[in-house]
């Protein structure tokens, strides 16, 4: 009877403990500047934002060839409270450059990725149509988590960040798989994990990206019925700048805050200087 007895209450507090397991992987996160210690050291395993890393993307969409330039800067960035990593992102279609951007990322304590920001500037022929900026904080904008630190298939979508109208950033993501093998004209990486982002805005539509364990994003696809961008691209370079080669890009990324600052006064206008 002991014996049953222990038993039992052995498997009530495994029951206990795995209900409170899940419970605190689908609890909400809030974003709190003070969690943020080291935050600007992004070593998150599946989205690591090292000074100097460069990953360059080739595939199409519906409006041409494409080609993505994403660049971790050595910049620095306020915004939120906390220091973020500055991202310098080029898209070109066709080879002539759409948008140009500026992200910004910070890692809380637990291991989280949080987007707390952008500019983006737009351009059709050569010439600059809109900046659709928004910033942790300014005008209703709430931070998003882009990776957590313990991805898990199963669990709740996330809020990758928020602005109201005009810019209307609703994104979410969700883990849809795990532990696939994709290969690139880099390598094939393996335990890849692979999430689902959607917007309300674009019902039906969604991306899948998948991310490779010590690189990042290694490639993106597209699905659902309604999906008019049809963007897939995946890896074909992986590199870390040198000294000379990431001072450029800094002084790059300076230039393009110094539209941020005349173009996005009620936005941008409100943050302090990258440095």
């Amino acid at each position: 009877m002991r014996r049953a007895a222990l038993a039992t209450a052995i498997l009530g507090v495994a029951a206990s403990v795995c209900a409170a397991t899940q419970a605190g992987a689908r609890a909400p996160l809030a974003f709190d500047p003070h969690v943020f210690n080291h935050s600007a050291t992004v070593d998150n395993n599946w989205l690591p934002l090292k000074p100097g890393m460069r990953l360059v993307y080739t595939g199409s969409s519906s409006d041409g060839k494409k080609r993505l330039d994403f660049i971790v800067t050595d910049l620095v960035k306020v915004v939120g409270g906390v220091r973020n990593v500055v991202v310098w992102d080029r898209d070109y279609t066709d080879g002539e450059l759409v948008e140009a951007e500026l992200a910004f990322f910070a890692q809380d304590d637990a291991g989280n990725v949080w987007h707390t920001g952008e500019y983006p500037e737009e351009y059709e022929n050569g010439k600059f149509v809109g900046a659709p900026a928004w910033v942790v904080g300014i005008k209703g904008a709430r931070a998003g988590i882009e990776m957590k630190a313990q991805p898990q298939v199963g669990t709740p979508s996330y809020r990758q960040g928020f602005a109201p109208p005009p810019v209307s950033w609703t994104d979410r993501a969700q883990v849809t798989h795990s532990g696939e093998k994709v290969c690139t004209a880099v390598r094939c990486f393996g335990h890849v994990l692979v999430t689902r982002e959607f917007n309300s805005e674009e019902p039906d539509a969604y991306q899948l990206k998948y991310y490779a364990p010590g690189v990042g994003n290694i490639r993106v696809g597209w699905g659902g019925s309604k999906n008019t961008d049809k963007e897939a691209v995946s890896l074909v370079e992986l590199s870390h700048l040198d000294r000379t080669s990431l001072a450029s890009v800094r002084r790059a990324a300076l230039a393009l805050e110094r539209h941020a600052y005349a173009r996005s006064k009620d936005v941008y206008g409100r943050t302090e200087p990258a440095h």
